[in-house]
């Protein structure tokens, strides 16, 4: 399955007063690592993916994570993010951030495709991942 990989250094704002990442802190870094991993998978940016495909998103129905070692500001962690899984309407992914190539934590995020319900419009329905979507997805490198 795809991954990518990316440099994070910790900064100051992410820190509680203990010094260390304070743990919403690295949802925020997965987000944004899923969107940057789609990007290079896919070749475009999320703006251009919502005007070359019909749907309204791909927000988060469920997170976790595992805290292992902690992070500091200065750190230069990874974060590897990588597609596990990609079902009809739903793609799930692994985040490892290594500290020192030591697993620091571990995120774990599922994803649904999803389109505006025309019945109701105030809310959204699953819609089938596009085939060729799921096929860069489940690559191992980009096109």
């Amino acid at each position: 399955m795809f991954t990518n990989r990316r440099t994070v250094r910790i900064e100051w704002g992410d820190c509680d007063p203990a010094g260390i990442v304070f743990y919403p802190r690295y949802f925020e870094m997965f987000d944004h690592s899923s969107v940057l991993l789609l990007e290079v998978a896919l070749g475009c940016n999320k703006l251009e993916l919502y005007k070359t495909y019909d749907f309204d998103g791909y927000p988060m129905v469920e997170t976790r994570a595992r805290f292992l070692i902690p992070t500091r500001y200065c750190d230069e962690v990874v974060i590897e993010t990588t597609v596990t899984e990609v079902r009809r309407t739903s793609l799930h992914m692994r985040h490892a951030l290594l500290k020192d190539g030591a697993l620091a934590v571990e995120g774990f995020e599922s994803r649904v495709w999803v389109v505006r319900d025309k019945h109701r419009p105030d809310r959204f329905r699953p819609q089938p991942i596009p085939a060729e979507i799921v096929k860069r997805l489940t690559a191992t490198a980009p096109p």
